[in-house]
């Protein structure tokens, strides 16, 4: 009976201490209830403790990460007893967060989750006695709209000799043992480029899990969060190409962040994600289970140069299915089609001469890297896609290749009627050209196989690096050199007939979808400059409308006079295009001795910025403006390319902030409420050391906003 008596003590203690950890209840703000629970239901004295933050977000809502890509992180100001010390939150493994559109919108968490906080009492606490640890937290809720969030929390805890478990021990263990732990198995290493940072993660030894879906969460917004990541596998590990953020700082040559892994980081392990802190330089630094060392390049996949060769001429092979190659070589078909009724001789010497232009071309592009690596560049195949300009120039001719096959003008009408040499010869300059231009497509493709011939090909001597080149060259041109050596292949390919002409309309449209694509890397590399992406467009719109012209003004029909007016409208056309849209380099003041004085470069608007900027001295000049709105890019054309107006930035030392109204957002809205303005544009310039603005007006002028520093300056 005794015994009995005891038992039941025990039983009205534990649901005593329970009650009075869960006193204090959760709190609804807006889309969000949050409550602070523990996993004990009480405090030893001196003894470290974890208790966390649960938010629990309504469907499709989302809150954010210590880095948000947009909006804020999640914050929790302590109100704690005399003699308590709270850590710093301990963050669960982000997710890539999306509104109801699709549209990334950075980094955080959905549904149920839990932010962690480790409270140290001190040692003087008497037990028997109650501890009530109070929080104001603040977040940021989004869906197709963001709204800030707060609540003032709090958790009542009992002092103890002896730990209890809470109600919430099986959720809090759950949560806690998923959060991201050290890399451990893995080797890390990471180099940061001009455009993008490169990570690559290797297995130490024999990995008994294989991670999948893997993404990267950088800590220091370095990255573009809402740039695809892309992976490949390399040597048994992975590669992961990164996009900076247009706002990436030069000094950070740290790559810090959580690794997230979508099938864990270890068999029952439940983590998904890994930390890394991982040194960025152009040698390769490694990281092995949270320790740094020096690391050799990587030994290439072959293990002998006939090995590479292999290699190299497979990958060469498969390049001709991979999607930035097959629209031109779809080309290359239909020359074939179109000669397979004529002397094999000379379709023979076709494919010879289209062999010739894919080896030429090859080996230009290697004598190039070659040269390049010779003088100490740090380079990677396919770098000429690095340079905005080529790319440009790249998608602006196969837009004019597009636009031919769609039958919007012919190429060669001119010469109808000339001399058969002269028409042979041009066969044979297009067979050459396809080859070569099949080669610039088809260097950003990883075909399976080639990235490790590549690899060694760029550690090799310069004899042995031209043969592996070559190899991939021939392998790339083999298919069409056997379809010319080997004839009566070519009698399976379908005679010439009416159907040709829809088949070559049907061929534009996969260069048409590689327009698409160099125009999605360009926006890329203009990352941060709106206008210049919006220039590009226009300068394709300007080609289209020159091969337009001269299809239908400058072709063989009609009166010589037409056609002429056709020649120079089409090529001012062309020459307009090719001007309005060519990638400028960003646009600078320059002092007397031509040094760059200014550069333009936006930062994100806050009141906090603001206030920043100004404390350091700055004058700051704020533009509130959306993509949709023409009048804010046609200011921005007028005021941030004028000569003056960037000797005045870089006089006072201006920073800019833009805030983006392009999607909906409250804090925009309320502050253009508080100035009583409901559209953009809106323009302020604030001095430092003075609250109040100058206004600009809707339309600006160079001298208006000369104008307004100086007001700004009184």
């Amino acid at each position: 009976m005794h015994l009995r008596r005891l038992l039941a003590l025990f039983l009205v203690t534990l649901l005593g201490l329970s009650a009075v950890a869960q006193a204090a209840g959760p709190v609804r703000n807006g889309n969000v209830v949050a409550e602070l629970v523990a996993a004990q239901a009480g405090i030893q004295p001196g003894q470290p403790f974890w208790i966390a933050l649960k938010m629990n977000h309504d469907e499709h809502w989302h809150s954010y990460w210590i880095n948000p890509g947009t909006g804020y992180a999640t914050s929790l100001k302590w109100k704690l007893p005399e003699g308590f010390k709270a850590g710093d939150i301990v963050w669960p493994t982000p997710h890539v967060v999306q509104d109801t559109s699709g549209k990334i919108t950075g980094y955080g968490y959905v549904d149920e989750s839990l932010l962690f906080v480790q409270i140290t009492p001190p040692a003087n606490l008497a037990p028997g006695s109650n501890v009530t640890l109070s929080a104001a937290a603040e977040w940021l809720m989004c869906k197709d709209v963001c709204m800030p969030g707060e609540a003032q929390i709090e958790l009542v805890l009992p002092v103890t000799t002896q730990p209890h478990d809470s109600a919430n021990a099986a959720l809090f263990s759950k949560y806690f043992s998923a959060l991201p732990q050290p890399l451990a198995g893995w080797t890390a290493t990471a180099e940061r480029g001009a455009k993008s940072v490169t990570l690559r993660v290797t297995p130490s030894g024999a990995a008994s899990h294989r991670p999948a879906d893997l993404h990267f969460f950088d800590l220091d917004g370095l990255l573009d969060y809402a740039a695809p990541q892309k992976i490949r596998e390399e040597n048994g590990g992975f590669v992961i190409e990164m996009a900076l953020s247009a706002d990436a700082k030069p000094d950070v040559n740290h790559l810090a962040g959580v690794l997230a892994s979508g099938n864990g980081w270890a068999p029952g392990s439940g983590y998904a994600g890994a930390t890394l802190d991982v040194p960025l330089a152009a040698a390769k630094v490694a990281a092995v289970a949270g320790t740094t060392t020096a690391a050799a390049p990587a030994a290439p996949a072959a293990t002998s140069l006939l090995g590479t060769l292999a290699l190299a001429f497979v990958g060469g092979l498969i390049l001709n299915l991979m999607p930035c190659v097959f629209p031109v070589l779809g080309i290359k078909i239909m020359g074939f089609v179109n000669q397979s009724g004529n002397d094999k001789s000379i379709v023979v010497k076709h494919g010879v001469v289209f062999a010739l232009g894919v080896l030429i071309s090859f080996w230009t592009l290697a004598g190039v890297l070659l040269a390049l690596r010779a003088g100490g560049a740090q380079l990677g195949w396919g770098f000429q896609l690095q340079s905005s300009a080529f790319v440009f120039g790249m998608a602006a001719f196969l837009l004019i290749f597009a636009l031919n096959m769609s039958g919007l003008f012919e190429v060669g009408l001119a010469a109808t009627g000339a001399g058969a040499n002269l028409q042979m010869k041009e066969g044979f300059s297009g067979s050459f050209f396809t080859g070569a231009l099949a080669t610039l497509v088809a260097t950003p493709c990883s075909a399976p196989f080639l990235a490790p011939a590549l690899g060694a090909a760029l550690t090799l001597s310069p004899l042995e690096s031209l043969l592996v080149f070559t190899t991939i060259a021939v392998g790339l041109s083999m298919p069409y050199l056997l379809l010319s050596i080997f004839p009566q292949a070519i009698k399976m390919l379908p005679r010439p007939g009416a159907w040709m002409e829809t088949f070559k309309q049907l061929m534009a449209f996969p260069l048409y979808a590689t327009v698409g694509w160099l125009l999605w890397v360009l926006a890329g590399q203009t990352a941060g400059d709106d206008y210049a992406l919006l220039m590009i467009l226009f300068g394709f719109v300007l080609v289209a409308m020159a091969a337009w012209v001269y299809g239908r003004f400058g072709q063989a029909h009609g009166k010589p006079g037409r056609q002429r007016f056709g020649y120079i409208a089409a090529a001012a056309l062309f020459a307009a295009g090719l001007y309005t849209g060519w990638p400028k380099d960003a646009q600078a003041a320059t002092n007397a001795n031509g040094t760059a004085a200014y550069q333009v470069a936006w930062e994100k608007w806050s009141p906090e910025a603001i206030a920043a900027a100004q404390k350091a001295g700055h004058f700051v000049y704020v533009d509130f403006t959306a993509r949709w709105c023409a009048t804010c890019q046609t200011n921005k054309a007028a005021i941030f390319h004028n000569d003056a107006v960037l000797t005045e930035l870089a006089k006072r030392n201006v920073v800019l902030l833009r805030g983006d109204w392009t999607n909906k957002d409250p804090l925009i809205t309320a502050e253009l409420a508080r100035w009583h303005r409901s559209a953009v544009p809106f323009n302020l310039i604030y001095a430092p050391g003075k609250a109040d603005p100058v206004q600009l007006p809707e339309l600006l002028t160079p001298d208006r906003v000369l104008a307004g520093f100086a007001e700004a300056a009184k």
